[in-house]
């Protein structure tokens, strides 16, 4: 598929580019059934839920030792490699679908698993029926700055979190304790779409997603008298992320829960594959940061895990070290960097691009410095999958031996508990990481140019304006190529 159309200029960005969209259910029309089942999300939900259910008691009780217990192997190798470098590049948030944690605090809010429960407002018209508390979130925080801090916040501390299975597993704890109370207090999923650490960089990575769920026609959301899809029906519950199908135009808040399938009364809803990197509008401040913390993290992580900094390196791992003076110096640098440095260089290079577009920069600093920020999603996710390639395949054969002693007691389930640690094709990483890197600056500076088009028209003022964008991103791409080839 490739783009047919490109921004007009009207000073703003628009929130997705237009394009060819492969309508996947006019191709598996089979597929529809399985989508409105009332089943499919627990049937996606039930099986993590029972290997969350292993994980737990290894990282309580099982080996403390990070390569040795199931816990670390099969979240931060495994899951996090299939999470960032699949599901989000092709299938958007789909994780949403299947994560476990907020599944008790649904039941606690429907007292239902798989059914439906509806009371009659008035004659003829049928609602959802939800317990608990049902209070809206405060408005104020209606968006990711939570999220922006407390992923920043985890991420801090981890080398705990790789390390000690203990400590991760009661991340895990407060964080589905977290789910299981905010759900009895507020509507919905109000701890997926505001809380959530991890939700936070899926919403921003899944911009650049080949997959999106919308509306096939908007004129027949526009005359549907019911809304389904939003306020619920007798077959399916209101969306429990808010959102109203027919004028869904990002990915970036839907879980992907499917209940918009089986509420949809005219079977108007269906899954699309587009071009990579589509939607482009970035809605506020705390979308942009959220770009800036991942871009600071990922450069972080290169330096601690990648880099020769022996130094930085103690700092960082305080967990084996107990340096907490050097600690302190490193999470200041780290927290400084993501939301002052980067952020202040960035805005520069937007003041910059503005100057340089000269006549027709008419737009105001605002939506410049948040339409550019987009550069840095495609930018970033490709960095993210190039520094987690080397996680499994370096690592990987502990995944191995792992699942046959999984707590590090000294089983041997399968017959896999001895297989020696070996690296798989280390010396073929730099391949994989070098192209995976240029085509995360293809895609920045493409997508920085049409955004340029949209803010200062068509002609020499968009390839101006791009250059102090495109060099913050090459300046970081060529960052990122030193730590991983050099």
């Amino acid at each position: 598929m490739s783009e047919k159309s490109t921004p007009t200029h009207t000073g703003r960005v628009p929130l997705t580019l237009e394009g060819p969209r492969l309508d996947v259910l006019d191709k598996v029309p089979s597929l529809r059934k399985v989508l409105a089942a009332r089943s499919f999300q627990y049937a996606a939900m039930i099986p993590n839920l029972f290997v969350f259910m292993v994980l737990l008691p290894a990282g309580l009780w099982g080996s403390p030792v990070g390569n040795r217990n199931i816990s670390i192997v099969m979240v931060w190798i495994f899951w996090w490699f299939i999470l960032i470098a699949i599901l989000v590049p092709f299938f958007s948030r789909i994780w949403c679908l299947m994560c476990p944690f907020p599944m008790f605090g649904d039941w606690l809010q429907r007292f239902r698993l798989i059914g439906v429960r509806n009371e009659e407002k008035k004659p003829g018209k049928i609602a959802n029926l939800y317990s608990g508390l049902n209070k809206r979130w405060p408005k104020r925080l209606t968006n990711i700055w939570l999220q922006n801090i407390g992923f920043l916040g985890l991420c801090t501390f981890s080398a705990l979190l790789v390390t000690r299975p203990a400590f991760s597993a009661w991340v895990f704890i407060i964080l589905v304790f977290l789910a299981t109370v905010l759900a009895a207090v507020y509507k919905a999923r109000a701890f997926c779409n505001y809380v959530c650490p991890v939700s936070g960089f899926l919403s921003l990575y899944s911009m650049a997603s080949m997959m999106e769920i919308r509306a096939r026609d908007e004129v027949v959301c526009k005359e549907c008298k019911t809304k389904g899809c939003r306020v619920g029906s007798e077959d399916g519950w209101g969306c429990p992320w808010f959102i109203y199908m027919g004028k869904l135009e990002r990915n970036n808040y839907c879980g992907m829960c499917a209940e918009c399938f089986k509420g949809c009364p005219n079977e108007n809803i269906s899954v699309f594959l587009r071009p990579f990197a589509s939607d482009i509008g970035i809605k506020g401040y705390d979308e942009a940061y959220k770009g800036f913390i991942m871009i600071t993290l990922a450069m972080a992580y290169s330096v601690i895990l990648l880099g020769p900094y022996g130094t930085i390196k103690d700092w960082a791992n305080i967990s084996e070290v107990g340096n907490f003076g050097g600690f302190a110096i490193y999470a200041a640098i780290l927290w400084g960097a993501a939301l002052v440095v980067i952020p202040g260089v960035f805005a520069a290079c937007a003041w910059l691009a503005r100057k340089a577009a000269g006549a027709e920069a008419t737009a105001e600093f605002k939506p410049v410095f948040l339409g550019y920020s987009y550069t840095l999603v495609p930018m970033g996710l490709m960095a993210w999958i190039a520094f987690s390639f080397p996680l499994l395949l370096i690592n990987g054969s502990y995944i191995v031996s792992v699942v046959s002693d999984p707590f590090g007691w000294g089983w041997d389930l399968f017959g896999t508990a001895h297989i020696p640690w070996q690296p798989l094709i280390p010396e073929y990483l730099v391949y994989i990481q070098i192209p995976l890197l240029a085509g995360g600056l293809y895609f920045a500076l493409k997508r920085g140019h049409q955004i340029g088009q949209a803010l200062f028209g068509d002609g020499p003022a968009a390839w101006r304006a791009l250059i102090p964008i495109g060099t913050f991103c090459s300046v970081a791409t060529c960052g990122f190529l030193l730590f991983f080839a050099g």
